[in-house]
């Protein structure tokens, strides 16, 4: 007789929970820093309620504050068949070369290797810039190639260097828009304000909640400050869809690390200094190179690592990060940070959500900001 193994791992269900449809932020605050604040002690277990601003007050000397500055590019375009009239969103993910992107296109499966496709521009005239589908992937993505018409002479065209006359913000699915029609503050509101590499195809949410007043605050009070790259995938937001977290397959995402930020870090490091990361994306990258070489090396790569309990971080001592989605693995990164090496950080994390959920905290990308300390 076979006995039933039983699972004694950690379930993708450990992770839900049912947030209210009117928690989930669909519009931006009216100031950065006027977001509220949760601060959550993982050695008390205690929690605070404040507002961005008052961040200064959890940070000391001697502190160095780690930040993505990827730049989130309008990746989201409008095509149509010029053959049968039919319809497309193109969705942009990742940069083959320059004119070759995977992109996600609905509907799908009208997308057909060989379908040439015209831009539609943000005023909803057909252009002279044509996609043309030339591959698939086992994720359902199409490969496309971006050419502009023989008509219209034009040397060394990308069609990055027009994304501006064609593209919206692509925003996730949960803020909700008609088609075309993204709030005209998204362009500035989706995007930090030391955004300056372009990549992602969604925002490092975390450092939404910064000014430039707040960054020169924290700076006269002896914090360093430094950059990392990591453009953000739309794996980031992708819901954990195996039943074990650990048959997860996790995306890659590209990132770089310039000379002076490794200094930085590793001197901080190296003196006792505390790193503070800003947002899951900067601790992705910092706790990659740990690992792949035992201290932050500068360069450039790929990473895919997905962080769980039980992880031992080794460079980021505080996280500064936003509310994240059910069964998602950000929650998941999270929760190994409330309580590092340890299987408690979730029962941790989920009693703050249903505390913030109680004091009607908003949620998400546009929605309030978490501390962990």
């Amino acid at each position: 007789m076979r006995l039933r193994t039983q699972y004694c791992g950690v379930l993708t269900t450990d992770f839900d929970f049912v947030l209210p449809e009117e928690l989930i932020a669909q519009f931006p605050g009216e100031h950065r820093d006027g977001s509220r604040m949760m601060v959550l002690d993982r050695a008390t277990r205690q929690i605070e309620h404040l507002r961005f601003r008052n961040l200064i007050e959890y940070l000391r000397a001697g502190d160095l504050l780690v930040l993505n500055d990827s730049k989130v590019i309008p990746a989201r375009l409008r095509a149509v068949n010029p053959k049968t009239g039919g319809a497309f969103e193109i969705l942009l993910l990742e940069e083959n070369a320059p004119n070759d992107w995977w992109a996600m296109m609905r509907p799908g499966k009208r997308a057909r290797i060989g379908s040439e496709l015209t831009l539609v521009n943000l005023r909803g005239e057909e252009s002279s810039i044509s996609a043309t589908v030339v591959g698939t992937n086992e994720e359902g993505h199409r490969r496309l190639r971006f050419q502009r018409a023989a008509r219209v002479p034009l040397t060394n065209f990308d069609i990055s260097d027009v994304l501006d006359q064609f593209g919206e913000m692509p925003l996730p699915p949960y803020i909700k828009r008609g088609p075309g029609n993204s709030a005209a503050e998204d362009r500035e509101r989706y995007q930090t304000i030391y955004a300056r590499e372009k990549g992602s195809v969604a925002a490092p949410t975390a450092g939404l909640h910064f000014t430039d007043a707040l960054l020169s605050e924290i700076s006269s009070r002896g914090v360093e400050v430094c950059y990392v790259t990591l453009h953000v995938g739309l794996g980031t937001f992708a819901p954990v869809k195996a039943d074990r977290i650990e048959d997860h397959p996790m995306h890659y995402e590209r990132f770089q690390v310039s000379n002076e930020a490794a200094e930085k870090i590793n001197a901080a490091k190296y003196s006792g200094r505390r790193v503070v990361g800003v947002g899951t994306t900067s601790v992705r990258v910092l706790e990659t190179l740990a690992r792949e070489h035992g201290k932050i090396v500068p360069g450039s790569g790929r990473t895919n690592i997905f962080i769980h309990s039980p992880f031992d971080f080794r460079v980021v001592d505080a996280l500064i990060t936003n509310f994240h989605l059910p069964r998602s693995t950000l929650l998941m990164l999270v929760s190994a940070f409330a309580a590092p090496s340890e299987m408690s950080g979730r029962e941790l994390i989920l009693s703050a959500y249903a505390e913030a959920m109680r004091a009607r905290y908003r949620f998400f990308s546009y929605g309030d900001a978490m501390v962990i300390v």
